[in-house]
């Protein structure tokens, strides 16, 4: 079974960027590398919310929505809102909310936080310490700082890392399935206990 969730995984992942690559064909190259940059990153935020467990806690109810928030500059464009309208998981539909505190995104279970917000990364991940949101982030250093997951490019393939000490201070459940895809990195206060 676990097998299949991830040959699932990555055809999605992969007819994602095959859809990408075709829908942004024109353009000049350097909008349309941003533009499928940022159409496979929300590719990937909806698809880990599939693969993350929340605690109970933080829905309202049982169809209580899953919020994905982006904080700072939003180049997803309206892209993100189309990739999860009328979708549900576990019976939950999906909701996208921007702005450029974090005091409004509190609510939110994931949080895209923009490479424009990287000279306050510090006090943003300060302030989410103690919350249940699954924060993404794209720039370097995010997950050691604190970060769940971060988005890097290895050559020009798009990858991401994943703080598994950091998720489980927030209390998020991260299926193998996601783990096996990415590189597994810890705090840099952690890895100096070890």
């Amino acid at each position: 079974m676990e097998q299949n969730f991830i040959h699932n995984f990555r055809r999605f992942v992969t007819a994602a960027i095959v859809a990408v690559v075709f829908a942004t064909g024109l353009g000049s190259q350097a909008q349309t590398t941003t533009t499928k940059e940022y159409k496979v990153k929300a590719t990937y935020l909806f698809n880990f919310a599939q693969f993350v467990e929340w605690p109970a806690a933080v829905f309202a109810d049982a169809t209580a929505p899953i919020v994905i928030g982006v904080l700072g500059d939003d180049e997803f464009g309206p892209f993100l809102d189309q990739i999860v309208q009328g979708e549900k998981i576990k019976n939950r539909p999906l909701i996208v909310k921007r702005s450029r505190t974090v005091a409004e995104l509190k609510d939110c279970h994931i949080l895209f936080i923009s490479k424009s917000e990287e000279s306050r990364l510090g006090a943003i991940l300060a302030s989410l310490e103690s919350s249940n949101v699954l924060t993404v982030g794209e720039v370097e250093g995010f997950a050691r700082r604190g970060g769940v997951i971060n988005f890097f490019l290895d050559g020009e393939k798009l990858r991401f890392e994943i703080n598994t000490d950091a998720a489980d201070r927030c209390g998020l459940k991260i299926r193998s399935q996601l783990l096996s895809l990415s590189k597994i990195v810890a705090t840099a206060k952690d890895q100096e206990h070890k």
